[in-house]
């Protein structure tokens, strides 16, 4: 028998309690606001950053789980983001969204260690596979409602 009054499991319940923290770095406001919201709904702490030097910045006085960046920024575009952060950080799981992505960023991005690669607008379903298996080793977990 199926219990209706249940409360819906977020994605951090499912993962556990290690996932703390994401930060998003997209030069669009409304992808950081987006994402951080939903993420948040979640059950994870969320900060963001507007590009790749703020990023940096930010990680030298913060842990992260896990960045999220978009690969079309001004200054420092993702990928120069991407292997900055690999030299600095190299545990930090990192997934690149992108609007306007082709074959060879793809390539470049997974090159210097992305985990994943995603196009933009993201599907919450496809961004909670992906945290899936970054959290888990690539192991199972129930699928969320």
């Amino acid at each position: 028998m199926v219990d209706f009054s249940a409360k819906p499991v977020t994605l951090e319940q499912t993962l556990g309690t290690s996932l703390k923290s994401i930060l998003i770095v997209d030069d669009e406001e409304n992808t950081r606001l987006g994402l951080s919201k939903l993420l948040t709904q979640e059950g994870f702490h969320v900060d963001s950053a507007a590009n790749g030097y703020d990023a940096l910045n930010y990680l030298a006085d913060h842990q992260v789980n896990l960045v999220i960046s978009d690969i079309n920024m001004p200054d420092m575009n993702g990928l120069s983001f991407l292997r900055e952060l690999s030299q600095r950080f190299p545990n930090i799981n990192v997934i690149m969204i992108t609007a306007y992505g082709g074959v060879e960023s793809y390539l470049e991005a997974m090159n210097l260690g992305a985990f994943e690669y995603l196009h933009k607008p993201v599907r919450l379903d496809e961004l909670r596979s992906i945290m899936r298996k970054i959290f888990n080793g690539g192991s199972a977990v129930p699928q969320l409602s």
